[in-house]
This record gives C-alpha cells, sequence and structure tokens, in this order.
C-alpha cells in the first residue's frame, strides 16, 4: 500500500493530472467565450447569458459537497493527483468509486488493503481513463452531426411556425431525468419522500416570491440552490 501512495503522488503524475485540469479550465473558458459571442444569433441577450451562467455557477454549489465528501475518501486510497484528475474531469464521485472498487477487486485486492501495490494502482488508473473515454469520444465525434440535426429540425420547425421541436425534446428529458431520480428517492420509504416535497415546496416558494416582485426577481437564480440546502437541512434532522 505504501509503495502504491508513493507512486500515486508522484511528480509525474502530478504534472498529468495538472496537465488535464488545465484543459479542462482552458475548455471550460473557451465555451464560455463561445457562449457569449454566439448569444445573440440565438436570441439571447447579454443579460440572458450572465443569468444563465450565474445560475450555473450557484447550482453547482449543492451537488459539489457530495462530490468533495467522496473525493477526500478517495484521495486516502488513490492519491491526490488522480483523484483531482478523474473528479475534474467526470464529475461523478459515484462514478469514479465504483470504477475504482471494481478494478481493484479484478486485479485481486481491494482498495486501501496491503496487498494495494503499485500495479494494482495502475490498474485502477488505467481502468479509470478508459472507461471515462465513452463519453468523450463520443462528444468529440458527434457532437457537430448532432448540431447540423438539430438545426435542420428547428429551422424546419420555425418555417412551419411551429414551436421548436428540439425545445420541446430537451424540456421533455430534462423533466424525465428529474422526475426519474426524484421519484427514485420518494419511493424509498417516507423519510426520503419528505426530504423531496420540502424541498420542491421551497423551490415553489422561491419562484412564487421572484414572480410576485420584480426588486426580488434574482430570487430565480437561486431556486434550486436554495431547494438543495433545504433538502439536506432536512434530511439531517429526519434521515
Amino acid at each position: 500500500m505504501e509503495e502504491a501512495i508513493k507512486i500515486a503522488s508522484h511528480p509525474v503524475v502530478w504534472i498529468i493530472s495538472l496537465t488535464v485540469i488545465g484543459v479542462v479550465i482552458f475548455q471550460g473558458i473557451k465555451f464560455i467565450q463561445m457562449a457569449k459571442k454566439t448569444s445573440e444569433s440565438v436570441g439571447l441577450s447579454k443579460q440572458d447569458v450572465n443569468s444563465a451562467l450565474k445560475v450555473g455557477m450557484i447550482n453547482a454549489i449543492g451537488p459539489s459537497f457530495g462530490i468533495v465528501v467522496v473525493a477526500v475518501s478517495l484521495i486516502t486510497l488513490l492519491g491526490d493527483p488522480l483523484t483531482l484528475m478523474r473528479i475534474g474531469i467526470i464529475g461523478s464521485a459515484a462514478t469514479e468509486s465504483m470504477g475504482a472498487n471494481l478494478a481493484a477487486t479484478a486485479y485481486g485486492t481491494e482498495l486501501g488493503s496491503e496487498s494495494f501495490t503499485a500495479e494494482a494502482f495502475a490498474t485502477v488508473a488505467w481502468v479509470l481513463c478508459i472507461g471515462g473515454c465513452g463519453w468523450l469520444l463520443f462528444v468529440f465525434l458527434f457532437t457537430k452531426s448532432l448540431a447540423k440535426i438539430e438545426r435542420k429540425v428547428s429551422n424546419k420547425q420555425q418555417a412551419d411556425g411551429k414551436l421548436p421541436i428540439m425545445m420541446i425534446v430537451s424540456s421533455a428529458a430534462m423533466l424525465a431525468v428529474f422526475g426519474n431520480f426524484v421519484a427514485g428517492e420518494i419511493f424509498k420509504g417516507v423519510e426520503t419522500a419528505i426530504v423531496a416535497l420540502t424541498a420542491a415546496t421551497a423551490m415553489l416558494i422561491v419562484s412564487f416570491i421572484a414572480n410576485k416582485s420584480h426588486q426580488l426577481k434574482f430570487l430565480h437564480e437561486w431556486s434550486l440552490g436554495v431547494s438543495i440546502i433545504v433538502g439536506l437541512t432536512v434530511s439531517y434532522f429526519v434521515l
């Protein structure tokens, strides 16, 4: 285990990790710049773009807490650099934890055990990196094609004077995804149902207040963040 931790914290691993994180930060900055540049062509004002960015940053705070908790546990098992690189790219602590455990088990050992050698660490690193290539390759190979399809469908709908079907599909997909997550938690028991309903009620109240007062319109940007905090607070006392 000690040998694996030494390799996990080796300067070369740090260099690779920071390089990958640097690419991610660069991509994030470029995406924001491109979004601001093309916002007017899709009917969005600079105020809309800034509001969307603010909403994204605020709403990312809640889910990040859960990732931090799992990341801290992974650091003791896989070291700082690999944990930073994997969480920085994928952002799913659950996926990375499961992948690391499966890789260690396949090698014939367990994370954190004395039999977790440098070779086992290398196996875990390869499994995590290869396992995350699927969606990255899909984005690289098919994003442009999907964008062309989206433009053709949207242009046809606008020419017919109909509501853009992509707007309907994307909204329905978001509702289905989050509805599926919430439904799965609600049916686990009364306690989780109370947490979910309380969080939903908090969001409705914040949205209602924001709609009623023009001065408090900015609360729309905080509705999800407030909902997450309320849900976490209630779960602490209920669960």
